[in-house]
C-alpha cells in the first residue's frame, strides 16, 4: 500500500495499492523532489471517470511501468473535485501547450511544480498515435538526465506566460449588443437536426439553454425557444437519459443523445432540472416540469446521503465494464415483462435482438441494448392504436419491473465526497422546483442540504469549506460561495425565512473580501488566503458549470435588488469592463454571464409581499408569481407593518410614500420606482408581463 491508503477521497484511495509509490498533493511530495533531484509526474482525476478507471488498470497497475515511475519521477496525484484550483490551473496548462484536455489529465513538472508536458490519458504502450507511458516515461527520464537545462528552461516560459495572465483586454461592449450577439452565437452552433451545440460527443450545456429562454423573452425571436425544445425534448428521448431509474448521464459519445457516457454527476441533475424547470414555466408544458420531477426523484433516491447533503456521483463502470448496470439484452427484457407490454416496451425504446449498439467499437457487450425513444411518444401512440395516456401507463408500469430487475445487478460506485459547490446547485435546483411545482418535498429536501453545508461545512478559522478532509480542510473556492449564496437566495424566496438571506448576504460579503480583484475587477477563483499555485485564474467563461464569476454576478443583482444595496450592482458592471475581450470574441461562451446582464439590462421588478406567509394573499401571489417565467424579478415577504418601510428601501429614487395602506398587500417596483400597493393578483401579473 502507497501513501494515498491515509487519504480520504475515494479516487485517491482507489490508487492506494497500486505498485505506483503515489503521494498526495503537498509539501512532502515536492520536498521529495527537491531532495532527490527529480521532476514530479502529476496525475488528476475523479472516482467516476471511466478513462480513470482505464488508465489505472492498464498502466498504473502494471509493475513494469510502476518502476520505471518509482524511479524516475515523484508521482502525485490529485482528485479534481476536491482541488478543483490545482485542475483548474494545470487544465489551462494542458489545453493551451495540447490544445485539448479531459480527464485523466497528466502532466510532468520540474521539482517546483512549473510544467513542461502535458496531456491526457496514457495507454501502457503508444497506439493510434497516442504516446504511451512506458516510452514516455523513459524519454522524460533521459531528457531529465542529459538535457535537463532545456526542460527547465520551457518550464520556466510556460510558468512565466501563466504568471503574467489576465483577461483579454477589449472594447466595451453594450449590454445589448453582448445578448445579440450570444443569441447569435448559439445559432450558429445549434445542431438542427439532433437539438443541441456542435458535433459528437454532445454536453447538455444547460446555461445557454437557460440563456436562450431569456432571449425568447426578450427578442420576442421563435427560434430561440424552438433550440431550447428540440434539445431537451432530444435529450429526454435519448440514450444519455436513464429510462429506467431516471436521472442523465455525463454526456453522449454521438450527435444523436444515444449513446452515453454512463456516469451521472450530481451537478447535471441539479443544472438540466432548472433547465427543464424554466422551460416549463416559459412554455406551460407539463413535460418538461414532470422530467424536472423525475430527475429530482433520482437525485433523492440515489445522491442523498443520511444527513441530508448529496454525493458527488454515481460511476459509469460496473465489473470493469462501462454501462454494464444500465445495458438491456432483448431477451432479458422479454423475461420481466408480460408479452404484450413488453413488445410495446421494445419497439419504443429501440431494442434489438442483436443488439443496438456498436458492440466492437464501443467497447460494450455484443447482443446489449441503450433504451431510447426512437420517436415522439405521440406517434408511437397512434400507431400502435393507444391514446398518449395509456402508452404511458404502459410504459411506466414497465419501468417499474425493470427497475426493480436492475437493482439486482451490481450497482456502480458512488462517489460519497459532499462539496459545497455542487450542493449549492442542487439546493438552487430543489428550492426552485419546490415553488414551480408546489412541492413541499423538495423544500424540506433543500432545508436539510443547506443545513448540513452551513453546520459542518464551515469553519471558526477558515470559514466556509470546499469539502472536509480527515486531518485538514480545503477551504472554500470562488464556485463554494457562489453556487452556495445562490441556492440560500433561491430558499429565501421558496420559503421566506430571513435567515436564508441573511446567511446569503454574510457569505457574498466574505466572498467580496476575499477573492474581489481590486486592481483588475472579477473574481479570482482562490482567495487570498489560498495555496499559491502557477496563477490565480479568473475566468467568465462555463464549463459543466456555470462560469463562478458569472453565478457571483447573478447573485450581486439579485442581492442588490433584494436589499436596496444598489452599490452591488457596479460590480457587475465593472465585470463587463473586466471580460470585455472574452465577451466580445464569444458572448455565446459565457452564456450564464449574459443571463446576469439580461437581469442588469431590465426591465427587472422587486415585488413586496406585505402580508403574513399563511395569509389567502401571500399564497396565492407565491403561487402566481412562480407559475410563469418571470426571470428576472426578486420577491419579498414582510410583514404588514413593514412595507412602506421595505419600499422605501428598495426604491430610495422613488420619492414616494405610501401611507394610510393597513392590511395584506403587494408592491410592484421598477426601475427604482414603485406603483401603488394592491392586492389584485392579476394586476401585478400585468405589470410584470408588461402588459399595464
Amino acid at each position: 500500500m502507497n501513501r494515498l491508503v491515509d487519504e480520504t477521497s475515494p479516487y485517491l484511495r482507489s490508487h492506494a495499492s497500486q505498485p505506483v509509490d503515489w503521494y498526495p498533493w503537498g509539501e512532502e511530495a515536492f520536498a521529495a523532489a527537491q531532495g532527490q533531484d527529480k521532476p514530479i509526474f502529476l496525475s488528476i482525476g475523479y472516482a467516476t471517470c471511466h478513462w480513470c478507471h482505464v488508465m489505472a488498470r492498464e498502466t498504473f497497475s502494471d509493475p513494469d511501468i510502476a518502476e520505471i515511475m518509482n524511479r524516475a519521477f515523484i508521482n502525485v496525484k490529485v482528485d479534481r473535485e476536491e482541488r478543483p484550483d490545482i485542475d483548474a490551473v494545470y487544465m489551462s496548462v494542458c489545453q493551451a501547450m495540447t490544445g485539448t484536455g479531459g480527464w485523466p489529465l497528466s502532466l510532468f513538472l520540474t521539482p517546483g511544480g512549473e510544467p513542461f508536458y502535458a496531456g491526457t490519458y496514457l495507454p501502457p504502450s503508444g497506439r493510434q498515435g497516442r504516446p504511451g507511458m512506458r516510452e514516455l516515461a523513459q524519454r522524460i527520464e533521459g531528457l531529465w538526465r542529459e538535457r535537463r537545462s532545456e526542460l527547465r528552461y520551457t518550464a520556466r516560459r510556460i510558468a512565466a506566460l501563466f504568471a503574467q495572465w489576465s483577461p483579454p483586454p477589449g472594447e466595451e461592449i453594450s449590454e445589448i449588443s453582448l445578448l445579440s450577439g450570444g443569441f447569435d452565437g448559439l445559432a450558429d452552433a445549434y445542431d438542427p437536426v439532433h437539438g443541441g451545440f456542435g458535433a459528437a460527443p454532445k454536453f447538455p450545456m444547460t446555461t445557454k439553454l437557460l440563456y436562450l429562454l431569456r432571449a425568447f423573452r426578450r427578442f420576442q425571436d421563435d427560434r430561440a425557444l424552438a433550440m431550447v425544445e428540440d434539445t431537451l425534448r432530444s435529450m429526454r428521448r435519448g440514450g444519455i437519459y436513464d429510462h429506467v431509474g431516471f436521472g442523465f448521464h455525463r454526456y453522449a459519445t454521438d450527435a444523436r443523445w444515444f449513446l452515453p457516457h454512463f456516469e451521472k454527476m450530481l451537478y447535471d441533475q441539479a443544472l438540466i432540472a432548472l433547465a427543464y424547470l424554466e422551460a416549463g414555466q416559459a412554455t406551460g408544458r407539463w413535460e418538461y416540469l414532470k422530467t424536472a420531477r423525475e430527475v429530482i426523484t433520482y437525485v433523492l433516491s440515489d445522491l442523498r446521503s443520511p444527513q441530508g447533503a448529496f454525493y458527488c456521483a454515481r460511476d459509469a463502470d460496473t465489473e470493469g465494464e462501462e454501462g454494464r448496470f444500465y445495458l438491456w439484452e432483448a431477451e432479458e427484457i422479454r423475461r420481466v415483462l408480460p408479452p404484450r407490454e413488453g413488445e410495446i416496451f421494445l419497439r419504443v425504446f429501440g431494442v434489438k435482438d442483436e443488439g443496438n449498439i456498436d458492440a466492437e467499437g464501443a467497447g460494450l457487450g455484443r447482443g446489449t441494448n441503450v433504451l431510447h425513444q426512437t420517436r415522439p411518444l405521440e406517434l408511437w401512440a397512434s400507431e400502435l392504436g393507444l391514446s398518449r395516456g395509456d402508452l404511458e401507463r404502459v410504459l411506466e408500469g414497465c419501468r417499474r419491473l425493470l427497475q426493480r430487475e436492475r437493482e439486482r445487478r451490481i450497482t456502480p460506485f458512488r462517489d460519497e465526497k459532499i462539496l459545497t459547490d455542487w450542493n449549492g446547485l442542487m439546493i438552487a435546483a430543489l428550492a426552485c422546483a419546490a415553488r414551480v411545482l408546489d412541492d413541499e418535498t423538495y423544500l424540506e429536501a433543500a432545508r436539510d442540504a443547506a443545513g448540513f453545508v452551513l453546520a459542518h461545512l464551515k469553519d471558526d478559522v477558515l470559514g466556509l469549506l470546499h469539502c472536509r478532509r480527515q486531518g485538514g480542510h480545503v477551504p472554500a473556492f470562488l464556485d463554494d460561495y457562489a453556487f452556495l449564496v445562490w441556492g440560500l437566495i433561491e430558499l429565501y424566496e421558496s420559503s421566506y425565512d430571513r435567515s436564508y438571506l441573511e446567511t446569503a448576504v454574510s457569505l457574498n460579503r466574505d466572498l467580496l473580501e476575499g477573492f474581489w480583484d481590486d486592481e483588475g475587477g472579477g473574481f479570482f477563483f482562490t482567495s487570498r488566503d489560498h495555496e499559491r499555485l502557477l496563477y490565480r485564474r479568473k475566468t467568465i467563461q462555463d464549463g459543466a458549470v456555470p462560469a463562478g464569476n458569472a453565478a457571483a454576478a447573478m447573485n450581486l443583482l439579485r442581492l442588490a435588488r433584494l436589499t436596496g444595496e444598489a452599490r452591488l450592482e457596479d460590480r457587475v458592471r465593472h465585470m463587463t469592463k473586466t471580460f470585455a475581450g472574452t465577451l466580445g470574441q464569444a458572448p455565446s461562451e459565457a452564456s450564464f454571464f449574459l443571463c446576469a446582464l439580461d437581469f442588469l439590462l431590465g426591465p427587472s421588478y422587486e415585488i413586496v409581499i406585505a402580508a403574513s406567509f399563511d395569509s389567502p394573499l401571500a399564497r396565492t401571489a407565491h403561487r402566481a408569481l412562480w407559475r410563469e417565467y418571470y426571470p428576472n424579478k426578486v420577491v419579498l415577504l414582510v410583514g404588514e407593518e413593514e412595507g412602506d418601510e421595505t419600499v422605501s428601501r428598495l426604491c430610495p429614487w422613488d420619492g414616494k410614500t405610501w401611507t394610510g395602506h393597513r392590511g395584506a398587500r403587494i408592491y410592484v417596483c421598477t426601475d427604482r420606482a414603485s406603483r401603488p400597493p394592491t392586492t389584485d393578483i392579476g394586476e401585478v401579473l400585468d405589470i410584470i408581463r408588461g402588459e399595464s
